[in-house]
């Protein structure tokens, strides 16, 4: 038998497409030619698996003219996931190992010069594009009864196994997965390396920071607690050593815990990220990029394209400290993103889309110095450099971010005689249960509400809507910011248990949208 297939995956965003490894020996010139839209680490696997499967004790056929064609051959092909499966379509072709066994099974794994397989990126990915069944990535996280048998290096097979009903099997070396292919009847011999995977995600309770680290506050504590309810996005406003950084890094802690399919979602992103680890399985992610961060770092991209800090953030929180320091080509990439919970990468040679539905949580000084209404200290700002730091924000993007609020510094006998704030576990029950009456009564969180679904939930009597339209006129909204608005007080009126959106849901929401002072 001089011709073998076997059966692997290429990453194009978080779609694990099929691909074939053909593997050809004919007699000829010696030669190994690698065809098929590969890369150069694709490429490079020639050397790799030569060394390979001669230190492994194997005869690699170096008088053959061998041809390894990666189908299709429109589909690029990077990283080296595709040494495993060459490596083992060469043994097949060769007569070392029984094609008909290899049937059933997919492959995926880079080989060391010695034959140890090293872990690939996107092990969970192409774990969820088998359990789908067709490999047409429409519906990455639908899962089906009936799935091939994954083989993958042993760092790997662990994440893979996290998908219900997944068939992983973890190889530490080549000659494991090769034992098991061998050609008879006989049973393998067993070898250490191999394994059925079990499922086995991290059983403990996420631990994350407590909110009652956070003395006073009360005004962003009520917005943290909101926008945790509804999904929202939010910006505080404050001075230096205000607090804002300690509420964002507590705010995951108010969040319901993560169903089985976002937690899929979430670890297949940071799978593909390199970023996941068993410990982090159900953990909402907190992404802090610093403010230097480039848009491509922010919302992916490159070739092949990789997800960006919003993508990583996904089902979690993008948290973002100094707002006006990022440069504005990456913040005006979020305004997308904020509305439609994706992003599509567009390149020349491909596209990729990635799942980016995070909450935003912003901080920023209101000025240069950092001290614009402060009690504590004087403003040494001009009102032109106010208006230039506030400036580097464009109307669109504060548009898109549904509270604003402001932090205040607390004096020293303040901060030293306050006692504890709140517990997380306290908001989070309050939290959950405003979150269950929205998913009961419109199947989605406020904050995704749209269109005909805002009026048919926010209907307001009639001093509320006065009240709404003296407002929106007076500050000079957009339709969006009424939007917002409405959604942010139909999650007000959830924590209160209230049916109806009432005059004092719509108040205390007005309040939510402008903290920033333009003035001394």
């Amino acid at each position: 038998m001089s011709l073998s297939l076997v059966h692997s995956r290429a990453l194009l965003g978080l779609q694990a497409r099929p691909v074939c490894v053909e593997v050809h020996l004919a007699n000829g010139l010696p030669s190994f030619t690698l065809v098929g839209l590969a890369d150069t680490e694709v490429k490079e696997a020639r050397e790799r698996v030569r060394s390979a499967i001669q230190n492994s004790g194997l005869q690699f056929p170096a008088n053959k003219r061998i041809t390894v064609n990666l189908a299709p051959a429109d589909l690029p092909k990077d990283s080296g996931r595709f040494d495993l499966p060459i490596a083992l379509g060469i043994l097949a072709a060769s007569g070392q190992i029984d094609p008909a066994k290899l049937a059933g099974f997919e492959f995926a794994g880079e080989l060391s010069l010695g034959g140890e397989l090293r872990p690939v990126r996107g092990a969970l990915a192409m774990s969820l594009a088998i359990s789908q069944g067709d490999g047409s990535g429409h519906a990455p996280f639908s899962l089906s009864t009936s799935t091939p048998r994954l083989v993958l290096p042993e760092g790997s097979a662990q994440e893979a196994a996290l998908v219900p009903g997944a068939r992983i099997y973890r190889a530490r070396h080549l000659l494991d997965v090769v034992t098991q292919f061998l050609p008879g009847d006989e049973a393998p011999d067993a070898r250490d390396g191999w394994a059925h995977i079990q499922p086995a995600p991290n059983s403990a309770p996420p631990a994350y920071l407590d909110l009652a680290d956070v003395k006073g506050q009360a005004a962003a504590r009520r917005a943290l607690e909101i926008a945790a309810a509804g999904g929202h996005s939010i910006l505080m406003v404050g001075a230096p050593g205000s607090g804002k950084s300690m509420l964002a890094q507590r705010f995951a802690g108010l969040l319901p815990a993560m169903t089985t399919d976002e937690a899929l979602e979430s670890a297949a992103v940071a799978s593909l990220g390199g970023r996941f680890s068993l410990q982090n399985w159900a953990v909402r992610p907190t992404c802090a990029p610093h403010h230097t961060a480039s848009a491509i770092a922010l919302v992916g991209g490159g070739s092949p394209p990789r997800p960006g800090e919003i993508s990583l953030a996904h089902r979690g929180v993008l948290f973002l400290d100094e707002l006006p320091e990022f440069p504005r080509a990456a913040l005006e990439a979020l305004r997308e993103p904020l509305e439609s919970g994706s992003i599509t990468i567009s390149r020349a040679a491909q596209r990729a889309e990635f799942p980016a539905r995070f909450q935003l949580i912003a901080a920023m000084n209101p000025c240069p110095c950092g001290y614009l209404g402060s009690t504590l200290r004087s403003c040494r700002c001009s009102p032109e450099q106010v208006a230039r730091y506030q400036g580097k924000l464009s109307g669109p993007l504060l548009d898109r971010i549904d509270l604003h609020v402001e932090v205040g510094a607390l004096a020293a006998d303040e901060l030293v005689n306050t006692p504890p704030g709140e517990a997380s576990a306290a908001i989070r029950e309050r939290v959950v249960l405003a979150r269950e009456r929205a998913l009961t009564r419109q199947g989605r969180a406020n904050q995704a509400l749209e269109g005909q679904a805002i009026d048919a939930q926010c209907q307001l009597d009639a001093a509320a809507a006065k009240f709404l339209s003296l407002a929106a006129t007076r500050l000079g909204w957009s339709g969006r910011g009424i939007h917002r608005c409405l959604k942010v007080a139909r999650t007000i009126a959830d924590l209160a248990g209230a049916r109806a959106v009432q005059l004092t849901h719509i108040a205390e929401a007005v309040q939510y949208r402008r903290a920033l002072k333009t003035a001394h």
